[in-house]
């Protein structure tokens, strides 16, 4: 009897072991949803919220291919078998080659809404495997060629609402826009680029806008032959607590546009204003005009040269412009430009541009931009350049006597493959 009791009492602990084990079962928690990158269209394409934020990014850039021949390309470069067998510098054959030029630009473009505007960062970083010459004896214009990498920030800025500082292009270059649709529309330079800039703008919407910037100037003079004591400086930048200062208003509609632009360089002192306007008579031609006015100071040469400098933008007189200012890269006091862009197809857009300055300089450059598939874009351009003043001397012909034609072609071909929007 016993016995059975105790068989009993053991069926009824092991009956009972599960029910334990039951009672003290871990549970295994759901997995939370994935969060995936969500599309942020507040912005337009290519931005995705960052997970777990409320900021907006952008990734995007491109990669780009140019080739450059005869003006648009590299001249009077050293002959390296002249030199290595030792002929004369003065009697060494000068060449003509291509300018060629790989880059991979990468931009990275935040926003996010804030109580005061929208918060902005912006970054666009190329780096260039590009052919360019250096410095021989006696160091003029000639050189040899190389081929060198570079790496360079063309933007670096924040912006909240209407309030930027950073590193960008000069606002005396952008609030007017470039000029024109072709690739090389500088050669009669129209304004600065990179510089440190702090500027407001404010627009309504109706199309008006104004902004204001203050900056700190680059460019570096090219002279030092002719000015031991400014040799290779950087010309433009600040030398002083004055910044320089630029101020735009304009005005954008359905039809064009007009806007005016000033700036003041406070280092030398010198002024330049420049206006445009543009005008859309249909949906597949745009057109504009625009013109730049600069002072100079009209006594001794600042600089001490003898009668002209060479700057980033160029060779200049010093009979016309006596001193730099580094908001009018043009010669002499005025300069103009003009063109516009047709769209031909729905892949094929042609875009012309005319300059002309006081100097007497004179440029023509057209291309045609086709997109062979989308995002890849190819387009070959030509320039014609020339002078019109028959005394006109560039640095070689001054220093060694050469012959070089005051008039030139240019060829130049690019080929883009952009990503991300």
């Amino acid at each position: 009897m016993q016995f059975r009791r105790f068989v009993l009492a053991s069926v009824a602990m092991l009956a009972a072991v599960p029910a334990a084990r039951a009672a003290d079962a871990v549970v295994i928690a759901e997995p939370e949803p994935m969060e995936y990158v969500r599309v942020c269209d507040t912005y337009g394409v290519g931005f995705y919220y960052i997970p777990g934020t409320e900021t907006c990014l952008k990734v995007s850039g491109y990669i780009r291919m140019d080739v450059g021949a005869k003006a648009l390309g590299l001249t009077d470069v050293i002959d390296k078998k002249d030199r290595a067998e030792g002929v004369p510098f003065w009697w060494e054959n000068l060449n003509d080659t291509y300018d060629t030029r790989a880059r991979f630009q990468l931009r990275l473009d935040s926003r996010a809404e804030t109580e005061l505007g929208t918060l902005r960062t912006y970054s666009a970083i190329n780096f260039d495997w590009e052919t360019e010459t250096y410095d021989a004896f006696p160091p003029d214009d000639n050189g040899f060629t190389d081929s060198v990498t570079n790496v360079s920030i063309e933007h670096a800025y924040l912006q909240l609402g209407g309030f930027r500082v950073g590193k960008t292009d000069s606002l005396f270059s952008t609030f007017t826009g470039y000029a024109g649709g072709v690739i090389n529309d500088d050669i009669i330079g129209y304004g600065p680029y990179g510089t440190h800039q702090m500027a407001y703008g404010w627009s309504n919407d109706s199309g008006f806008g104004v902004t204001v910037a203050l900056e700190v100037g680059d460019g570096n003079l090219i002279a030092p032959f002719l000015a031991p004591a400014f040799d290779d400086p950087n010309l433009y930048t600040l030398d002083s607590y004055t910044p320089h200062l630029v101020g735009g208003v304009g005005w954008q509609g359905a039809w064009g546009g007009v806007s005016v632009v000033a700036g003041y360089d406070s280092v030398w002192e010198e002024g330049a204003v420049k206006a445009r306007v543009d005008f859309y008579p249909t949906d597949r031609l745009s057109l504009f005009a625009m013109a730049g006015w600069a002072s100079y100071d009209d006594e001794a040469d600042t600089l001490g040269f003898r009668d002209f400098y060479v700057d980033d933008s160029g060779f200049h007189e010093f009979s016309v412009k006596d001193s730099p200012n580094y908001y009018a890269p043009w010669g002499g006091n005025w300069a103009l430009w003009a063109g516009g862009s047709f769209m031909l197809t729905d892949k094929a857009t042609f875009n012309l541009q005319v300059s002309y300055d006081q100097m007497e300089d004179f440029a023509v450059v057209a291309n045609v931009a086709y997109e062979l598939v989308p995002n890849f874009v190819i387009t070959p351009e030509i320039a014609y350049i020339d002078n019109f003043n028959d005394e006109f001397q560039n640095w070689n012909e001054y220093w060694d006597g050469r012959e070089v034609p005051t008039e030139n072609w240019g060829f130049f071909v690019r080929a883009q493959a952009n990503f991300g929007g």
